[in-house]
């Protein structure tokens, strides 16, 4: 009872009862009596947001599925997320296998049931030849249509830096080959896939991670001999904006080559980058471009005083780029935002005999529990309505994957609810998340609305800055 209710696609904020039975939204309307309820729940006039969605993380990747699944989806509840979409893959991190996806994804189904308080559904990469081959079983057995995210620098260049051993590190066969002719593979089984498959051919992607290894290998080298440059600041020189540009227009020419209707572009991070995929949409009209960006390259950039621990990729950019992608936000250009959470214990985070050194340090952050509250913060600011929060953080992914019973208020959808104080100022503290991270680039970071109680299908999860509820998400 007693919450202002903000819907996607609406301008209005509503002042409601929420009635939910068995896990539905079952009945939006004023004043309905208490008596008719089992139990009862108070608003207390705060506002109600469909749960926020981050389609993209990596719950798995530093830690084991089973290990990280329970802590990282406490702390994204914590924050009003009542959905994560891990991107997986096989090879070393994840469960370190190789080989076929069917051995792979039992097991990953198998560590992950009961694990999380949220709901959560995997992406998928085709890594080995063999699992293009396996992408029609992903899609019709496993229910995982979103191909991804494809690596395209993995081929020459580690995670981390340049590698020599890349091979041996994604557990390829032999014969395998991940370069340029691995990718058009993967866009045409997608595009004969939605032939295939009308009904489910909206739903049919390819997701990519766009750097172009060659430019990866070279400038890393050359920036590193820059006494001029250090930290972030060289980090993302190292990895320059144009690497993001170039592979965005391979990916347009593979698309549109392959006759694939629809791929995203991940996590971009600069003006170069959002350019490109500007003008491969006008280059390719018959290719849609989804364009997402992430919660940390809209409220970090170079000068983060958090340095090292902020290290990821794409970089972190200069703050001309920030404000770009804030202009796109605004303007209705990008479609989504994630946080590309990755759980990187500080243990493992730096390197211990240099723990300042950006090039030694691991990739990757977690921050799935700042991604409403940040976005909503940061927007509101900059003259962002909360049911353009709605659209972007909950009913735009729930469109573009597929998960049509979420990312709205309203009657028969999954009772997936954010209730947000949405004057509350606080400051992020890493101590008090629920994650194993450790630490967070957010530090001291204040932002204005705070996630109060988190419903993950009628089933209350996380209030009063605790969880209080199951691990009860399903895939």
């Amino acid at each position: 009872k007693n919450v202002r209710v903000v819907r996607p696609n609406l301008n209005t904020i509503d002042p409601a009862d929420i009635g939910i039975k068995d896990g539905k939204f079952a009945q939006i309307s004023a004043d309905i009596p208490a008596e008719q309820a089992i139990e009862v729940f108070d608003g207390q006039g705060r506002m109600a947001l469909p749960g926020a969605i981050d389609a993209h993380t990596h719950v798995g990747i530093y830690v084991p599925t089973y290990d990280d699944a329970p802590t990282e989806s406490a702390a994204a509840a914590s924050g009003g997320v009542t959905v994560v979409m891990p991107y997986v893959r096989t090879g070393s991190l994840y469960l370190n296998m190789g080989g076929s996806w069917t051995n792979f994804w039992q097991k990953l189904q198998e560590n992950s049931e009961g694990r999380y308080y949220t709901d959560y559904a995997y992406h998928v990469s085709p890594i080995a030849g063999e699992q293009i081959a396996e992408m029609e079983y992903m899609l019709t057995a496993c229910g995982a249509p979103n191909f991804g995210e494809v690596f395209m620098f993995y081929g020459l260049h580690g995670l981390h830096g340049r590698s020599d051993a890349q091979y041996k590190w994604l557990m390829l066969n032999e014969g395998d080959h991940y370069d340029l002719a691995h990718f058009d593979f993967i866009c045409r089984e997608a595009a004969r896939l939605q032939e295939k498959y009308p009904d489910l051919a909206k739903y049919i992607q390819v997701s990519w991670h766009c750097e172009t290894p060659e430019i990866l290998r070279a400038y890393e080298a050359k920036i590193k001999q820059n006494p001029a440059l250090s930290g972030l600041e060289a980090y993302s020189a190292a990895r320059p904006p144009h690497s993001e540009a170039v592979a965005i227009q391979i990916v347009g020419a593979l698309a549109h080559a392959a006759g694939l209707q629809q791929v995203n572009i991940l996590h971009i991070t600069s003006k170069e980058a959002m350019d490109a995929t500007l003008l491969a949409r006008e280059m390719y009209p018959d290719v849609h471009f989804g364009m997402e960006t992430t919660a940390g390259h809209l409220l970090l950039d170079t000068n983060c005083s958090m340095g090292a621990y902020a290290k990821v990729n794409p970089p972190i950019r200069p703050p001309e780029h920030r404000e770009y992608l804030w202009e796109k936000m605004l303007d209705g250009t990008i479609e989504w935002v994630i946080t590309d959470h990755a759980n990187c214990p500080e243990d493992m985070k730096l390197d211990a005999d240099d723990p300042e050194s950006v090039w030694k340090a691991k990739a990757g952050f977690g921050g799935s529990d700042y991604l409403l509250p940040s976005v909503f913060s940061e927007g509101i600011k900059r003259g962002m309505s909360p049911n353009r929060v709605a659209e972007l953080l909950c009913w735009n992914p729930a469109q573009r994957f597929g998960l049509l019973n979420k990312g709205d208020i309203a009657l028969g959808y999954d009772a997936d609810l954010a209730i947000i104080d949405p004057d509350e100022t606080w400051t992020i503290h890493a101590e008090e998340s629920f994650s194993t991270q450790g630490y967070t680039p957010f530090e001291g970071i204040e932002v204005t609305g705070r996630v109060k109680s988190t419903f993950v299908r009628g089933n209350l999860v996380f209030d009063k800055g605790e969880i209080v509820g199951d691990m009860v998400g399903t895939y």
